[in-house]
C-alpha cells in the first residue's frame, strides 16, 4: 500500500533532524510514514556514516571559549573537521560553541564524559557529533579542552580569530589585564608561567646543547660556564611568561607588568588549530578527485 508523506510531515522531520528534504522523504517513506522510526533510521544511518570517516584526518576547525558571567569559571574547547570550508559552517560553528558551553557548566575531566554527556535536548554530545559528521560530511573531533575554576581569582580568555584561542586564570579579577596577557600568550606562545615550573630534564638539555655549542670556543672552563649560565637564563625568559618582554611594551616584562597592577598569573592555557597534527598534503586537484572517489 503506497503511503501519503505530506508536505508538513517532511517539514517536521526536517526541523527534529536537521536534514535534507529529499532524505527525509525518503526516510519517511522507508519507515512507511512513522515519524518516530524515521528519526531512528536516520540517526543509525549517521552513526554509520561517522563511522567510516572516523580514520580520517581533521586538522582544520575552530578554538571555542567561554567565560562565566561573574568571571569565575573559563572554558576552551579545540574542535576539529578536514577543511576549512567547514570549519566556517553555522552547524560547525554552532555546534563548537554549544560544546564550550557545555564544558563551562559541566564538571567533568576527561573525553569520554563529555562525549556522554546530555544536551538540554537530552542528546548526548557524541550523538550530535555523529550527527553532525553525516550532515556535513566530515569527520569532526573534539580534540581536548580545559576548564579553569577560581573562588577568590578571576577569569579572562582571548581568541585570535578562530585559530587560536587562551584562557587565563588570575589572582585577583582584572577583565583588561586578563585580556592583554591572554593577547601577548597568543602572540608569544610561552610554555608555562614562571622559571620554577619548567622541567629539570628541560633545562638540563638545553644546558648540555649549550655547553656543547659553547665548547667549541676554546675559552676556559669557568668562562664557559659562565656562558652556559647566562645562555640559560636568557632561555628561561623566552619560554616563561613573565620573563617574556610584554607585546606592548617591550621595555616591560609580563612579569613586572602583573607586579605593578599588584596581581599574580595563576594559569593558563593556549590551543591553537592543527598544533601537532601531522597534515596529509595534497595538490587541488588530487583533493578534487578524493572528494569525487568518496561519493
Amino acid at each position: 500500500m503506497s503511503i501519503n508523506i505530506s508536505a508538513a510531515m517532511v517539514k517536521e522531520l526536517r526541523e527534529r533532524t536537521s536534514s535534507g528534504m529529499m532524505e527525509c522523504k525518503k526516510a519517511l517513506v522507508e519507515a512507511e510514514g512513522d515519524m518516530e522510526l524515521a528519526i531512528e533510521n536516520m540517526r543509525k544511518a549517521g552513526l554509520a556514516k561517522a563511522d567510516k570517516k572516523s580514520g580520517r584526518i581533521a586538522a582544520e576547525g575552530i578554538i571555542g571559549v567561554k567565560v562565566s558571567d561573574d568571571s569565575k569559571a573559563v572554558a576552551i574547547v579545540d574542535i576539529n573537521c578536514e577543511t576549512d570550508f567547514v570549519a566556517k559552517a553555522d552547524d560547525f560553528v554552532g555546534f563548537v560553541s554549544t560544546i564550550a558551553a557545555a564544558v563551562l557548566n559541566a564538571n567533568i575531566q576527561t573525553e569520554e564524559e563529555l562525549l556522554a554527556l546530555p544536551l538540554a535536548d537530552g542528546v548526548t554530545v557524541d550523538e550530535v557529533r555523529r550527527g553532525l559528521i553525516s550532515k556535513l560530511g566530515e569527520n569532526i573531533t573534539i580534540r581536548r579542552f580545559e576548564k579553569f575554576e577560581t573562588a577568590e581569582g578571576g577569569m579572562a580568555c582571548y581568541l585570535h580569530g578562530s585559530k587560536i584561542g587562551v584562557i587565563i586564570e588570575l589572582a585577583k579579577a582584572d577583565a583588561e589585564l586578563g585580556k592583554d596577557i591572554a593577547m601577548h600568550i597568543a602572540a608569544s606562545k610561552p610554555i608555562c608561567v614562571s622559571d620554577d615550573q619548567v622541567s629539570a630534564e628541560t633545562i638540563e638539555k638545553e644546558k648540555e646543547i649549550f655547553a656543547a655549542q659553547a665548547a667549541e670556543s676554546g675559552k676556559p672552563a669557568e668562562i664557559i660556564e659562565k656562558m652556559v649560565l647566562g645562555r640559560v637564563s636568557k632561555f628561561l625568559a623566552e619560554v616563561t611568561l613573565l620573563g617574556q618582554p610584554f607585546i606592548k611594551d617591550d621595555k616591560l616584562t609580563v612579569g613586572k607588568l602583573v607586579a605593578s597592577k599588584g596581581n599574580a598569573v595563576i594559569r593558563f592555557s593556549r590551543f591553537e588549530v592543527g598544533e601537532g597534527i601531522e597534515k596529509k598534503e595534497e595538490n587541488f586537484a588530487e583533493e578534487v578527485m578524493a572528494q569525487v572517489r568518496a561519493n
